[in-house]
């Protein structure tokens, strides 16, 4: 047992292996009793909010008319600059649970380049943010994406530097990659997302197919059952709970597996995955990443909830009565107002189930894993129907490792730019950057 490490594996007949997150009972091989590493995630959602169910102070706003170029809107609400409570609007409403942990940060800015597609931009430079005109070999301000940044930081010491994953499963391909990215080695070089549950769990785990698939809690139970009867009490409870979430991880996979092929052979006129449960969808690729950040696969992941700008429509569970388009709706906030709101705190609901999630995994110190990661929630609009570059909708969960202040409501000076906050968190990774893109300087106020 002493011999065993955090990132040991099991493995099991059929040539599957499963991580190990952290155990008490093998404390002795964690040299010092290191802290738990320090881990970063975003969760991007397209199209932007309806600022009046996001953003406190908005909500008697009009609604805005739809405007077709980008539009600088200024700020409706006039909240003072500096650190303010935490106002839950319903919007932000299903974080109730974990309010302390989350900080909204309000007034941050991205530079828009005239020239290029305004969903396309807003995408693929959300993580980026380069000067406008500096890049000379794309017609986009894009550049390394502060992901891969960190994780040439962090991630030589994991199976996968960084992950991506992509909750996008149409294959009608209806826009460019620049639509459906938002991490990048470089410009117009994409960092490839998973988007199919299946393979992104293969990738993960390096499962193996023997003739009839048999879930990898099976192939590793005789190695599992050996090392069981040497943890202690609450390691064997740990242990289990463990294998339950990635038991769950294949059920949900099975079902949504079984979904696409009945629906496949049903007559309709949206491709079969627009009525695959999205909630169910969206939670799946997430456990996913939150068991990759727990075992120590990766320090880094993306996950993109949805592609910029694609009218292919989705059902989302419960919400609508058939598939519908986010962009679409957008565009008309008048007649779908309501509707977007409703989809707005859907999304919201996926972002604080992770949110949860990753307070209830356990470090080697007591800490969560929650309390280890920045977990970013942020969008490349303020606003779907006037494409506006400005006070984006921006969240942060988790104070990566004790770094950063959560639990309140940060309003940034008028024309703060969104790279203020990457160079902020690059420096919390441990990045020695003096300026990231278009910076002009570190977020002093989110700081402890």
């Amino acid at each position: 047992m002493k011999q065993l490490s955090r990132r040991s594996f099991l493995r099991g007949a059929g040539g599957a292996v499963l991580t190990l997150p952290w155990l008490e009972s093998l404390a002795g091989a964690v040299p010092g009793g290191a802290r738990p590493a320090q881990r970063m995630a975003f969760f991007y959602v397209p199209i932007g909010v309806v600022r009046r169910g996001f953003f406190p102070g908005e909500q008697d706003a009009v609604l805005p008319k739809f405007i077709g170029d980008m539009k600088e809107i200024p700020r409706k609400a006039k909240i003072p600059v500096g650190m303010q409570p935490l106002q839950l609007t319903p919007t932000l409403e299903p974080l109730k649970g974990v309010k302390e942990k989350v900080a909204m940060i309000t007034g941050m800015d991205r530079t828009f380049q005239n020239g290029t597609d305004v969903h396309a931009q807003c995408a693929s430079c959300f993580l980026s943010s380069a000067p406008p005109n500096v890049i000379k070999s794309s017609a986009w301000p894009l550049d390394r994406t502060l992901d891969q940044l960190v994780g040439d930081r962090v991630g030589t010491v994991t199976p996968f530097r960084t992950l991506e994953l992509s909750c996008n499963s149409h294959r009608d391909n209806k826009e460019s990659i620049y639509f459906d990215n938002i991490s990048w080695y470089g410009t117009g070089h994409v960092a490839p997302s998973l988007r199919d549950p299946r393979l992104a769990y293969r990738r993960l785990f390096g499962t193996e197919e023997t003739k009839a698939f048999r879930d990898i809690t099976d192939l590793v139970l005789d190695d599992a059952r050996s090392m069981r009867r040497k943890l202690g009490y609450v390691d064997q409870q740990k242990f289990a709970e463990y294998f339950e979430s990635v038991r769950m991880i294949e059920t949900q996979m099975d079902r949504l597996e079984k979904m696409k092929g009945e629906l496949a052979e049903v007559t309709m006129e949206e491709p079969p995955d627009s009525r695959l449960p999205r909630g169910e969808y969206i939670r799946l690729m997430g456990d996913l990443m939150v068991v990759a950040l727990q075992t120590g696969l990766t320090r880094v992941a993306t996950m993109m909830v949805g592609p910029e700008r694609w009218d292919t429509p989705y059902l989302y569970d419960g919400l609508f009565e058939r598939p519908m388009s986010h962009h679409q709706m957008s565009h008309n906030q008048k007649d779908f107002a309501e509707k977007l709101l409703r989809l707005d705190r859907f999304h919201m609901e996926q972002f604080a189930y992770l949110v949860e999630r990753m307070e209830g995994v356990e470090e080697s110190d007591g800490t969560s894993l929650l309390d280890n990661t920045l977990f970013t929630y942020g969008s490349g609009l303020g606003d779907g129907a006037t494409h506006q570059y400005n006070d984006l909708p921006i969240l942060v969960a988790g104070s990566g490792g004790g770094k950063v202040r959560t639990g309140g409501h940060l309003n940034c000076a008028d024309g703060t730019p969104l790279a203020n906050l990457w160079l902020t968190q690059a420096r919390v990774m441990g990045l020695e950057m003096e300026r990231f893109a278009d910076s002009t300087g570190p977020v002093g106020a989110l700081l402890v």
